[in-house]
């Protein structure tokens, strides 16, 4: 599906899909997926450029199960294309236990992800010798690749009194299992991570084409204080030593009242047609929030340029704002 609509950045592109996702394929298709505001399904839209997205045919590929695992909460899908077949990735809970959050994965081996089958691979497997990890809410699973091998990057929370989202990171060995225990990359050390509740989700990579990682990830409650951090590491590191990235001090985007923009976080990153990078993250467009912050539909995603500076010790990074 083609469109002559044109791409505005940093205004609703598709409204009410939280957690977006977007995917370009090998054949230059693109694919987008997103929370949905009831929490009940897996959808997959597809066009042959951005623009064409938010008029592109949604189509669910997954729907929650009446009850127990994955019954409630469906959240944050991601697609991959990993040894020749699609998996999405994706967090559920239970509706005798809503909260019960834990990573899930669908296997589709057929060329079209979306007329295709897709089968439940169950919950993401930990490495034989991890004991601690999905044990607890976890979810917000990403999947990138550096130098040949495949990681896995999630949000899981500890209980030390008040629970804290924390993000691991752990090696796969397939598709559906980590070969190497987890990791901590980060957890809320600043005071804008925890704001409300003690938050960090929503992780994804970019690359700068010379050499280095940029993990984006989200901070504090869903509201108004929701904002971006970042870590970076180099591509020759060993990137499951903690002391191989080092954590911004402060957001890298957030609110900006003037802009009428509120809450920024859960982003992507992607290309446009012409290979200019594009986050793609979601935000609100009010302040004032009407009922709980997490059921209110809301959410819409956007679309960012993304600008590179390069600083006085000579590496490119990204910039994000809404200029």
């Amino acid at each position: 599906m083609s469109t002559n609509r044109e791409l505005t950045y940093n205004s609703v592109w598709i409204p009410q899909r939280a957690d977006p996702y977007v995917y370009r394929h090998t054949d230059g298709m693109y694919y987008f997926t997103a929370s949905v505001p009831a929490y009940d399904r897996i959808v997959l839209r597809r066009a042959d450029s951005l623009a064409a997205l938010p008029e592109a045919e949604e189509h669910t590929i997954w729907t929650k199960h009446e009850s127990g695992p994955m019954s409630e909460h469906i959240w944050a899908p991601e697609l991959h294309y990993l040894d020749g077949k699609w998996y999405v990735y994706y967090a559920g809970g239970e509706k005798e236990d809503v909260w019960r959050i834990r990573p899930y994965v669908l296997e589709c081996g057929d060329a079209d992800p979306i007329t295709g089958t897709w089968t439940e691979k169950g919950k993401m497997q930990r490495s034989d010798d991890d004991e601690f990890s999905f044990e607890a809410f976890s979810l917000d699973a990403t999947v990138f690749e550096n130098k040949g091998e495949h990681y896995y990057v999630w949000a899981e929370k500890v209980s030390v009194g008040k629970q804290i989202s924390n993000l691991y990171i752990a090696k796969m060995e397939s598709p559906c299992k980590l070969a190497t225990a987890q990791v901590l990359l980060t957890t809320p050390d600043y005071d804008w991570e925890r704001v409300g509740f003690w938050v960090n989700e929503g992780p994804f990579v970019l690359k700068n084409g010379e050499g280095k990682l940029f993990l984006t990830y989200s901070a504090s409650e869903t509201g108004a204080c929701y904002c971006v951090g970042m870590l970076e590491a180099d591509e020759e590191s060993d990137l499951l030593d903690p002391l191989s990235w080092r954590k911004s001090r402060y957001p890298v985007l957030a609110t900006d009242e003037e802009k009428g923009i509120y809450g920024p976080g859960h982003n992507c990153f992607t290309k446009a047609e012409d290979r200019t990078d594009i986050m793609v993250y979601h935000a609100r467009t009010e302040k004032e929030i009407t009922g709980n912050p997490l059921y209110n539909p809301n959410r819409h995603a956007m679309l960012m340029r993304v600008k590179w500076n390069r600083g006085e010790d000579g590496v490119k990074r990204p910039v994000f704002n809404y200029d």
